[in-house]
Order: C-alpha cells, then structure tokens, then sequence
C-alpha cells in the first residue's frame, strides 16, 4: 500500500480508485529556454509526487495533502476559475479544468519533491493528477498532449509563466537518460546519462532559499526576453543564431537586454555541446558546460542568489567536475557532477561553508536519473 492510498483512506474513509505518480526534475542544463523556444535537457528525478484519486458523482473536489492531512480543501467543479482557490489547491483544480474533463473527485497528495527548491515539485503534482484524470474518465490524451494540457494549468490557471520543460520531463522521461527537449520543434530525444558509470554523483544542494515561480523576477525576466525579441525582430530569442550573436547584441538598446539575450542564445548552445559530450561520455566537458552556464544565469541574467553562488563555489572547490543552480533561479537548488570518493566531503564543505555564513542549513542529496510518471496502484 503506497503512502498516499493510506492517506486517502485515513482522509476519507474510503479506497481510492487508483494512484498515480509523477517525478521531480533536474535540469541538467538549459534555463530560461524553454520559454524562449529553445533547448532544454532535463532529467526525471527518483523523489516523486503521489496522487490516489476516487471519482465523485456530485461535481465536488475535495483534496488533502500530507502536509496538512486535517485540512480538506473542497470545490464545486461548476465554479472553477484561473486563480481560485489560492495556494496548492488550484494546482490540482486546475488539472480537470484544462483538460475538459468535468469532474468531481477525492484527492489525497504525497510528496519528496522538495517544494521551491527549483525541482519542478509543481509540476510533479499537476501531472500525476492529470495522468490520474486521463486514466479513470479514458479521455485518450497522449503524454505529449497531456503535457501540453497540464502546462495550461500552470500557466493560465496558477498564473505561473513557466515553460513546457516540466510537465515534458515528468511524463516522457525514462530511467538512465536526460530528455533532449526542442521546445519549438516539440521534438525530444532520450540520450544516455550515467554519472554512476563513470564514477559519478549528481550532487543536489537544496540552499532553503524558496522562490515561486509567481514571483515577480521570474517574470520580469520573461518579459525582458520578450522585449529583445521584439528590438530584434524575430519570434522569440530562439531565432537568434549562435553565429549570429554578436550582430544581434549590437541591435540591442540598453545593457540588460543585452545580457538577457546572451545568456539565452548561449544557454541554447551549452544544451546542444552537453548533448554532443555526453554521447562521447566527455564527462570533464560536461562539468566545463555546466559551470559555464551558472556563470551566465549569475551574470547575464542575474537569477542566481549569494547561497547558489556559494554552493557553486565551494563544490568546484571540492572537486566537482561542474556545478550551477537548476531551476528558474533567485533560490532553490544547485547541481553537481562529483567524483564519488569525493561527494561526502564536498556536503560537509558546503555545510560548514554556510554555517559560517549564518545561512539556513542546506539539504543535500545525490539523484540518479529515473523513469516519468506512472500508475502505481
């Protein structure tokens, strides 16, 4: 018996239908151009979301969490509406809302997705809901299309401006690989990662510093991206050539969107050499990448925080091949690929590091790629 089906039955007194889960992510490589149509190459993680889930004949949600098991959220379905209720609950409204399935449900909710920690724990939860809705009312929707529909939730239901990297990497991810996503052709490609075989540990450091994707940075950002486009004249930053950087930035009024663009058409090119070193298991050039692209997320787009840029630090210190934040940015979680003799030591620098700081503690854990959502039960 899975932890959220004893949850549903403590909740509601009842069996659930069913139970569906959907994993965290790790972006290995790739931020902030997912939005802009670009490259992204993200991989499932083992900590994941479960969702057990008993259909309703009365057109009401009721939902609960482990968080908060004695706090029952519930809505009548008729009333649905982008932004209500606040909060987790309308990450779960919003799901049979964008995919026209018009139902009531129980919902009961289990998670080790670290919440704001840049692990996509957001989308871990809209899309085993959503798997869970597809599943019991079969309404047929591929994992490409339910992708699509559960970004819609995020986006016009939450108000979150995030791209389509999340609910891709929860759904169409599987074990061993990272997802090569091209986000304007909406073509993926599954490519071989193993840090393990090579002697490896993805480490995560969770620095505490909690963002959410409703934020204000994470949207002026956007819309910077989206005022360059427009300088530039072309759809979006992905129509800016790597060879043709250069000559773009010169077109540019002022140095912010000048930094914005660099960044975003670099970040673009860091995606497609991680790819290329990985199918060659360049490990030292994957770490070279990665570190390359904090220092652009830190410096042109200015979405990093003195934590992550300490975390940064202080593993590249200890020996890791490569380090950057993951994630939207302004907090959460760095990433790095260490030696595995070395991993234990490089936590215990980082811990040390940021009590002599007088930071929040950090958590730190090692993640290995893992299979995309699933029924479980």
């Amino acid at each position: 018996m899975t932890k959220a089906a004893n949850l549903f039955r403590s909740i509601f007194g009842a069996e659930a239908d069913g139970v569906w889960a959907a994993p965290g992510r790790v972006n290995l490589i790739g931020e902030h151009t997912d939005y802009n149509d670009g490259l992204v190459l993200p991989f499932a993680l083992a900590q994941r979301t479960e969702v057990a889930i008993r259909l309703r004949t009365d057109g009401v949600i009721r939902m609960s969490s482990a968080l908060a098991p004695n706090n029952v959220v519930g809505i009548p379905v008729k009333e649905l509406a982008p932004g209500w209720p606040a909060g987790w609950g309308a990450y779960v409204a919003g799901v049979p809302w964008a995919l026209e399935g018009d139902v009531g449900f129980d919902a009961a909710i289990d998670s080790s997705v670290p919440v704001g920690a840049g692990l996509s724990s957001s989308a871990a939860l809209i899309c085993a809901v959503g798997l869970g809705i597809n599943d019991l009312l079969s309404l047929g929707y591929s994992r490409r299309e339910l992708a699509r529909r559960t970004r819609r939730t995020e986006n016009e239901y939450v108000g979150a401006p995030t791209g389509g990297m999340d609910q891709i990497a929860a759904l169409l991810c599987i074990e061993g690989h990272a997802l090569l996503y091209d986000v304007r052709e909406d073509t993926t490609e599954q490519v071989p990662f193993d840090p393990s075989d090579a002697g490896l540990k993805v480490l995560v450091v969770d620095t505490q510093v909690r963002h959410g994707h409703v934020d204000g940075e994470y949207a002026k950002r956007r819309a910077d991206c989206e005022q360059a486009a427009e300088q530039l004249g072309v759809p979006t930053l992905r129509d800016v050539a790597y060879s043709d950087l250069d000559a773009a930035l010169n077109h540019l009024d002022n140095e912010r969107l000048v930094k914005r663009v660099r960044h975003v058409v670099t970040e673009n090119q860091r995606v497609r050499d991680t790819a290329a070193a990985l199918a060659s298991d360049d490990w030292v050039g994957v770490g070279e990448l990665l570190t390359a692209a904090h220092a652009s997320i830190r410096d042109d787009f200015e979405a990093s925080c003195t934590e992550l840029d300490v975390a940064v630090a202080m593993l590249m210190e200890s020996g890791a091949l490569g380090a950057r934040m993951t994630g939207g940015g302004f907090g959460g979680a760095a990433i790095a690929l260490v030696p595995h003799a070395e991993a234990d030591e490089a936590a215990h620098t980082v811990r040390a590091v940021f009590a002599d700081n007088g930071f929040v503690p950090p958590t730190i854990f090692s993640v290995v790629p893992s299979a995309g959502a699933t029924r479980i039960k």
